[in-house]
């Protein structure tokens, strides 16, 4: 088999990378991060620049995975204090960069599915006035222009033609879509202001700082230097074969099983019972994916294994888009007094959702099912 379809954790891949790769791998990930704050200062100062702040602080939370993967795979080769004080703070800057994002997908995927499921392909009048500035700003990334609510029955007052009845979603699907319209981007215009304020807060500039000193210095444990990484690596594989054992893969491999359904008309808010291995198993991914990169010394390549578990995660992805879709239309469903056809509207949603976290579920058995053969057969 060629080379550049080995696993890197496997003995057979090459030379054993020791802590002097791990200390190369987090100094690069270190200049990534210091790079793509100085662009997000730069962008963020001047006019028109805000898509390439958007970029700039997507980079941001990737280096900053990255680096703190490191530390939690490869910590018994650095310095214990030191990854303990950096691995929550890099957590923090990531979780928060990501929520302005998060919203703004999260009302797209809603919205999209609205249309879908009403047959329709133009946003109707309410929706659209009030998601024009909202997209212009995620186009942008600047801040959302604060609008004042539309009039409940603002949509309504030029009743369409019996052409236009077929493409304009229903009166509970556009109130639906107007109200999540309405949550999820005030949501995402607090998110922003709370990202502003943590990257000019004394906390993110002392975590700057701390990468800064990073990007020079690698604080590694004395015997680093002669310690193979692979090992390591391994026991994250290991990990993330484990939570993958444990998911119920027999009946995700089963589409449209709606086993996703369970508990849907729980009065519990809290996140979806059945999601949090699944989310688990995302995150445990994601660390082997990183651990496969630290040994490497590069990015995900282009190999067979690097494509298979990047399909998986993925699915993944998905999986915790459509989850979190899903809780956001059932929150929307509890808003006290709507019509009965919006709150309709909203249970069609989260049923749609959880459907579509099902589907992520088949989607995710049947990559890693053609990774587990393929490593049977090596």
């Amino acid at each position: 088999m060629a080379q550049r379809h080995l696993d890197p954790t496997d003995p057979m891949a090459g030379p054993a990378p020791t802590g002097d790769a791990l200390a190369g791998y987090l100094r690069a990930q270190a200049t990534e991060f210091l790079r793509a704050l100085r662009l997000h200062r730069e962008t963020g100062s001047v006019a028109n620049g805000a898509e390439g702040s958007v970029g700039a602080a997507r980079a941001l939370r990737r280096s900053a995975r990255r680096i703190s993967a490191s530390l939690h795979t490869f910590q018994s080769l650095l310095d214990t204090d030191w990854c303990e004080g950096m691995r929550p703070e890099l957590a923090w800057v990531s979780g928060t960069l990501a929520m302005e994002h998060a919203y703004t997908a999260r009302l797209e995927r809603l919205l999209s599915a609205l249309h879908r499921l009403s047959g329709s392909t133009a946003l109707p009048a309410q929706v659209g006035a009030e998601a024009a500035p909202a997209a212009g700003s995620r186009a942008t990334g600047a801040a959302p222009v604060p609008q004042r609510a539309a009039p409940r029955d603002a949509g309504l007052r030029t009743p369409p033609t019996p052409a236009q009845e077929r493409g304009n979603l229903t009166v509970g699907a556009a109130k639906a879509g107007a109200l999540l319209d309405r949550q999820l981007t005030l949501a995402r215009t607090r998110a922003h202001s709370t990202a502003l304020q943590a990257l000019g807060s004394s906390r993110f500039h002392a975590i700057a700082d701390k990468v800064a000193v990073l990007a020079s210095e690698v604080p590694l444990t004395r015997s680093a230097g002669t310690t193979d990484l692979r090992p390591l690596a391994s026991a994250a594989k290991d990990r993330l074969t484990d939570a993958v054992t444990a998911l119920p893969l027999v009946t995700a491999g089963h589409p449209y099983n709606a086993a996703a359904l369970i508990h849907g008309l729980s009065p519990d808010t809290v996140p979806h019972p059945q999601d949090a291995p699944w989310h688990q198993v995302r995150l445990l991914l994601r660390l082997h994916r990183y651990a496969r990169e630290a040994v490497r010394g590069e990015p995900d390549g282009t190999s067979v294994v690097d494509l298979r578990l990047l399909s998986a995660g993925q699915a993944l992805n998905r999986h915790r888009d459509a989850s979190e879709a899903s809780a956001a239309a059932a929150q929307a469903a509890r808003t006290p007094r709507i019509a009965p056809a919006t709150a309709y509207a909203l249970g069609v949603l989260h049923a749609d959702q959880r459907h579509e976290v099902e589907a992520a579920r088949f989607a995710f058995q049947q990559a890693w099912q053609k990774e587990a053969e393929a490593v049977s057969t090596r």
